[in-house]
């Protein structure tokens, strides 16, 4: 079938983006589900940094690739030997595919599969080889088995979650990277109890998921660091109980979340790290980016560092459980809603999210232009 959809055709792209026009919206082909595979007609897509990164050069694909990685749909088609959803199920997409075999998968750690991490390297899906091609017949790649900036992809069966058909599909998609990263890292990398100090670095999407799941689990102080004062006032309604610029950030909490990608920031984050407490690298730096810390304390001092890919998190239940405490008032995920565009606004997002000013905007694929 023929759609449109947002192509990266080459990286690292200068700013000002709305004129260097990163992403293309194009017509692609797109091949029907193969074998364990499913057609999900997109209806909202957060735009996140990791797609930024990807664009600026900090994250290293293969191009052409057809961007976008989070996302909410409904089931369009099933591949042969798909059985358990159905065409009409809406569905959060998620951008670690899983094989559902391995050791990691099989221990709850799907977000470590290696075979998901080659293919998201290759820009494959999991059962291999790409589903997209531009109108010539090339290969276009796909963004973490997902490609959610168009209006259909084809995606491994793994990689959505069912919902309920009353979640308003624009708020269930921040939940397959924002709320999946911060919750799992708050809940799996972390496991925040009562009580607990928590200090958040970068107040981002997953930064203020970090903030409103920290609260949820009860932590006694969440204080929210960010250099952009309506960042800061922005995680004071999430649950935050303090917020400031991270000059003026006291030290002692027993989990700091670094959620910047940036290794002078981990450096800081290590540094407020209390006795006994955890630093959590949730961020995505630049691979050729270095850290130097003290190693002594980390013994003196019961210190730990801890990384958390994609929050640590097993989605299959923590969607639904994160979508309970949605219904509960309890993860107000909504309000991390900046702006809500077609999808032809897509490098004029791109300019808002480097400037720092936007948490999420939302791409309606069915929408191209204004």
């Amino acid at each position: 079938m023929r759609i449109r959809s947002a192509v990266l055709h080459a990286a690292p792209i200068e700013r000002p983006y709305r004129d260097t026009q990163p992403l293309k919206v194009v017509e692609l082909e797109l091949d029907p589900p193969g074998p364990g595979e499913v057609l999900v007609r997109i209806e909202a897509a957060g735009l996140c940094h990791s797609d930024l990164s990807v664009v600026d050069g900090n994250r290293i694909r293969p191009v052409p690739m057809a961007l976008g990685h989070e996302a909410a749909g409904v089931i369009a088609a099933v591949g042969p030997g798909v059985r358990d959803v159905s065409p009409g199920d809406h569905v959060v997409l998620v951008y670690v595919p899983s094989c559902g075999a391995c050791r990691y998968c099989s221990s709850g750690r799907p977000a470590l599969c290696p075979d998901a991490a080659a293919a998201n390297g290759l820009g494959d899906l999991i059962r291999g080889g790409t589903r997209l091609h531009d109108l010539d017949g090339a290969e276009v790649r796909h963004h973490l088995g997902v490609s959610g900036f168009a209006d259909h992809a084809v995606v491994d069966r793994n990689s959505v979650v069912v919902i309920d058909k009353n979640v308003p599909l624009d708020t269930a998609a921040l939940f397959g990277c924002a709320m999946l990263t911060g919750f799992g890292a708050v809940t799996h990398t972390a496991s925040v109890r009562p009580g607990d100090s928590v200090a958040v670095f970068g107040l981002g999407g997953v930064g203020l998921a970090v903030v409103m799941s920290a609260a949820a689990a009860g932590a006694g102080e969440v204080l929210a660091i960010d250099p952009v004062p309506a960042k800061r006032e922005l995680a004071l309604e999430l649950g935050a109980t303090s917020a400031c610029a991270p000059d003026e950030a006291p030290g002692g909490h027993d989990w700091v979340f670094e959620v910047v990608g940036s290794a002078a920031v981990l450096e800081q984050a290590y540094a407020l790290t209390g006795r006994g407490g955890g630093t959590v690298s949730v961020g995505l730096p630049h691979p050729d980016a270095r850290i130097t810390l003290p190693a002594l304390n980390i013994v003196a001092e019961g210190r730990s560092i801890l990384g958390s890919y994609m929050g640590s998190a097993q989605p299959q239940q923590d969607i639904p459980a994160m979508l309970a405490l949605w219904r509960a008032g309890r993860l107000p995920v909504e309000k991390l809603k900046s702006d809500d565009l077609p999808l032809g606004d897509i490098n004029i997002a791109l300019d808002a999210l480097a400037d720092g000013h936007a948490v999420r905007q939302i791409l309606r694929p069915g929408t191209v232009t204004a």
